[in-house]
């Protein structure tokens, strides 16, 4: 018995052909003029079998599949099965693409298995073949398929029905469901399907513990298949007699609504489930007409678009929202009976698929995540860079290539930082400025602009940071003046400064050093709090209207750092806070990947906390202001002090690291 293949490189084809491996006969694949490469790496597959796998040189959009006289004469009578898997599988193709390959393709092969006596015609087909009809979709319907309008379902009905009235030798139609990677090693080449919703899981991952109870939609029914029950089930009934001119559903008898979906690779990949979802049906008293004029405008069409974006979802997703389709498999299940193939549980085979996409196929491994990638030749501006977390960032920056220019008063402490990136081989240059300055601010944003021509990183860092309850702060308004003139409007002020020419650009990232005390009540230093609270909500606002221009800007909610700024408070000494270069590393984390916001699991919790429980959140931070005391320099006592830490302190500390206390 002898094989001819279309779509043999193809995903489920080449699966199918590592099947044949147990059959005998030969496997003749269609082959276009310059994949020979592909096919190279399919005798690759076969091993031993190799010398099985012949190749034809052809082209599905070509009569007779671009075979010449003397190939079809010497192929005929000799094709037992003619496997037409060759197709599009892709929602986004265009309408053009979709109806040469799907249908006019389908036709072509159908007139070669004819030329060919070929004994079977099967034929690949897919359950989108019945559109988006409502209830269930049995394996002996077609003509009952609805929602036709995209090409994808429309070419995918319409291929499969000039199989069933214009093929003249007898064949056999398969439907498979969703398919995703082999089942025992995950084994996949591109993501679409359940794929897309994978990188949304993991970021939500990232950033919430897995017992984080999440929010979700409900959705229509997804039926998912790996694809070696596919290929395994596909197999046996192509071998089998007295099938032909039937239809099988290659599906998953349990249907998984979309929320249930997310739960089951939720699960998977540790990430967080939907506890609460949401049936979308519940719009469904809104009329559709007004539904439809809603999505259709501008701004709505933006939103949904760049939300989609934001989760790494192409904008096809949403036809699945609601899919309302279930597929009977009853015919293919009798022809399977005795045969000991089934389709998996997708609960017990999502961790394996999970795994290889997170190895393989996660796009964030294509992406370059060097530091040096991403800031080398760039100019990078950071203010306080004389010292502590600055100083760092500067020379970590400068190391990976970029051009640093150090800003900061201490003329002579910018030229030690300066003369230390010299020595590794960096390039900076120096600024002086005072950012509480505003004359200064526009003085420095005109010579950076007039030296340089342009920036590209903003990082505002230099800042105040004053601890001291309130109680002694009755006659010190000036530490509010003070904390906000350059946490806040020096920020700002050198952030406008530079944006004109970010935005003409359409290239550009601010990276504002906040504080992990603007996601929780921090007693003692609401001067401090202020300011940076103002800088963040100031930043969100901007973001929005940068939004369209690719001018990112990134918040960091950075805890205490062990930096010149909390020497004053000499109880910090024994207890364990952030290191400079520990703080670094959250810059070159908002540098390479570019997030609106950098915080600890810490810092979150405790937002989390404030929100949900604002009363409990106060009463825990007033009781660790009560166990911390002021220090000498808040009370305005000259006299040097040293406290030691107790065990309790050091504890809570340890407990809460990088909260101020």
């Amino acid at each position: 018995m002898a094989y001819f293949i279309t779509g043999g490189t193809g995903f489920i084809g080449r699966n199918f052909i590592d099947k044949l491996k147990e059959r005998e006969g030969d496997i003749y694949v269609l082959t276009r003029a310059g994949s020979r490469a592909k096919f190279e790496d399919l005798q690759e597959r076969m091993g031993e079998h190799a010398e099985r796998l012949v190749p034809v040189e052809g082209d599905l959009q070509q009569p007779l599949l671009g075979l010449d006289e003397a190939t079809v004469a010497d192929l005929k009578g000799n094709i037992k099965q003619f496997c037409h898997f060759a197709a599009i599988y892709d929602l986004s193709a265009s309408a053009e693409d979709q109806t040469r390959t799907n249908i006019e393709g389908t036709r072509n092969a159908i007139r070669l298995a004819e030329a060919l006596d070929a004994g079977c015609f099967q034929h690949v087909s897919s359950i989108a073949a019945g559109g988006l009809y409502r209830g269930t979709f049995r394996e002996d319907m077609f003509e009952e398929a609805e929602g036709l309008d995209h090409p994808y379902f429309a070419t995918k009905h319409d291929s499969e029905g000039i199989v069933r009235k214009e093929c003249q030798v007898p064949w056999r139609i398969y439907r498979p469901a969703m398919v995703v990677g082999n089942s025992k090693t995950g084994e996949i080449d591109k993501i679409d399907g359940a794929y897309y919703f994978f990188k949304s899981l993991q970021k939500i991952r990232n950033v919430l513990p897995p017992w984080f109870p999440l929010i979700g939609i409900e959705g229509g029914k997804f039926n998912i298949v790996p694809v070696d029950y596919v290929v395994d089930a596909m197999d046996h009934i192509a071998h089998q007699d007295d099938l032909d001119g039937r239809c099988f559903h290659l599906t998953d008898p349990e249907h998984h609504s979309m929320g249930a979906m997310m739960n089951i690779f939720a699960d998977a990949g540790h990430a967080p489930r939907f506890n609460m979802r949401l049936d979308t049906r519940m719009f469904g008293f809104i009329p559709s007409f007004v539904r439809e004029t809603l999505a259709g405008l501008p701004p709505v069409k933006r939103i949904i678009s760049n939300l989609l974006a934001d989760m790494g979802l192409p904008e096809s997703v949403t036809m699945f929202m609601n899919y309302p389709t279930r597929y009977d498999n009853r015919d293919t299940e009798r022809a399977l009976k005795g045969s000991g193939i089934s389709c998996p549980d997708l609960r017990d085979y999502a961790p394996v698929i999970w795994d290889y996409w997170e190895r393989k196929l996660d796009p964030d491994l294509f992406v370059d995540h060097s530091l040096e990638g991403n800031v080398g030749g760039k100019i990078v501006l950071i203010t306080g860079a004389s010292s502590g977390i600055g100083k760092v960032s500067a020379i970590r920056l400068a190391e990976a290539g970029a051009h640093v220019l150090l800003v900061a008063r201490s003329l002579d402490k910018l030229e030690e930082t300066a003369a230390e990136i010299a020595q590794l081989g960096g390039m900076a240059s120096i600024y002086q400025c005072d950012a509480s300055n505003m004359e200064d601010c526009d003085r420095l944003v005109a010579e950076v602009l007039k030296n340089h021509g342009h920036l590209d990183i903003l990082i505002n860092n230099a800042g105040r940071s004053i601890r001291r309850s309130l109680e002694l702060s009755y006659d010190r308004f000036h530490d509010f003046e003070r904390t906000m003139q350059i946490n806040y409007f020096g920020a700002v002020r050198l952030t406008m400064g530079f944006l004109p020419s970010m935005s003409e650009r359409k290239q550009g990232q601010i990276i504002n050093i906040s504080s992990i005390s603007t996601l929780t009540p921090s007693p003692r230093f609401s001067a401090y709090v202020a300011s940076k609270s103002a800088l963040d909500a100031w930043t969100r606002a901007a973001a929005v209207e940068y939004s369209d221009r690719n001018v990112r800007f990134t918040n960091i909610h950075m805890p205490l750092v062990r930096t010149p700024m909390i020497e004053a408070t000499t109880v910090y000494n024994s207890m364990p806070v952030l290191t400079p270069d520990e703080a670094g590393d959250m810059i070159v984390d908002a540098v390479i990947n570019k997030p609106k916001r950098i915080a600890t699991q810490m810092g979150i919790f405790l937002q989390v906390l404030n929100s949900v429980a604002p009363k409990f959140a106060e009463v825990v931070m007033n009781t660790v202001f009560r166990m911390f005391g002021d220090s000498a320099a808040a009370r305005g006592d000259k006299k040097p002090e040293q406290v030691q830490a107790s065990n309790e302190q050091v504890a809570l500390a340890a407990l809460m690291k990088g909260v101020h206390f």
